[in-house]
């Protein structure tokens, strides 16, 4: 883990303690292999009392932590920016070596046998990140609709969807979001959409909700007045909103997964696992043996 000095600053004591503060909860969640973005390492401080939720605190924050990067107090690989990332072609040393990746790659996919097909999507493209691993787990595609998603997306999910319908599946959109006025209608948009566009998909928002603000206490946010939905959110929630950053990256996890887990046949499941890891070994026999391929493919002997 790389704390790389580039610049010398000198710290005050108050900065000092917030350093030390965010470099604890860095490594909680290093532990737990996360990395943290800027906006869940504040909810982090703000959910254990360590500074107040405004838009101050969240300013000061990311100049200490800046400074602090720069100066090698704080890891450069334990915040990321998941917004922006560069985008490269893949290369490798040799064909031997392609083949062993692919060995290691190579996938069936799971849900062609179940009698469900299941998809995620997550309002906020920051969020990917803490998805990612248990989407991957279980072979889930998953997407971030960065607020409400573009037309053109959601009838390509609904063709998308409505070929695994045709199929004889049944389909169910996972979905999460901010518990603020769009937030909450983002879930019915969705919905509504797909419906119209001709697939029988069920969406179900499985965060962040009433009971979940109940349950873990994230910090609140003035809900937007400015909002077109205020009026309707306010009459059943009142005037505070919660974003679905402020939960635990675990906890987001547990719960995608709890829902994976309930529409999956276990027994559909450990057969295709096998036909995955059998092709999974066949390329690596390929790959161990490339000599041998080679010089038979030359020699004409097969």
């Amino acid at each position: 883990m790389p704390k790389i000095q580039y610049v010398a600053k000198r710290f005050g004591k108050s900065a000092l303690e917030r350093i030390a503060q965010v470099n604890a909860i860095i490594a909680e969640y290093t532990a737990q292999g996360y990395k943290l973005t800027l906006r869940q390492l504040y909810y982090q401080l703000v959910s254990r009392d360590m500074i107040p939720n405004t838009v101050q605190s969240y300013k000061n924050l990311g100049s200490v932590v800046n400074d602090a990067r720069l100066a090698g107090m704080i890891d450069w690989d334990a915040i990321e920016d998941r917004t922006r990332n560069l985008r490269s072609t893949p290369h490798w040393s040799s064909p031997r070596s392609i083949v062993r990746t692919c060995a290691q790659q190579f996938s069936v996919d799971m849900w062609e046998t179940q009698d469900n097909y299941v998809e995620v999507y997550v309002e906020k493209d920051a969020l990917v990140g803490v998805i990612e691993d248990v989407c991957n787990e279980f072979d889930v595609p998953y997407f971030a609709c960065r607020g409400y998603t573009s037309q053109s997306e959601m009838w390509g999910a609904a063709m998308r969807l409505k070929e695994r319908e045709e199929a004889g599946k049944a389909t169910t959109i996972i979905h999460l979001g901010d518990h603020d006025p769009s937030g909450i209608d983002m879930s019915r948009d969705i919905q509504d959409r797909l419906a119209m566009f001709g697939s029988s998909a069920i969406v179900k928002r499985i965060a962040l909700n009433w009971d979940q603000i109940d349950l873990y206490a994230p910090p609140p946010n003035p809900a937007k007045t400015t909002d077109s939905r205020y009026q309707t959110y306010e009459e059943q929630y009142g005037t505070e909103s919660w974003e679905l950053d402020a939960l635990e990256p675990k906890v987001i996890s547990e719960l995608i997964k709890g829902e994976i887990e309930y529409l999956i046949d276990l027994d559909e499941w450990n057969t295709q696992a096998e036909r995955q890891a059998q092709g999974r070994e066949q390329l690596k026999m390929v790959a161990d043996r490339w000599d041998e391929a080679i010089d038979l493919l030359e020699n004409g002997d097969v």
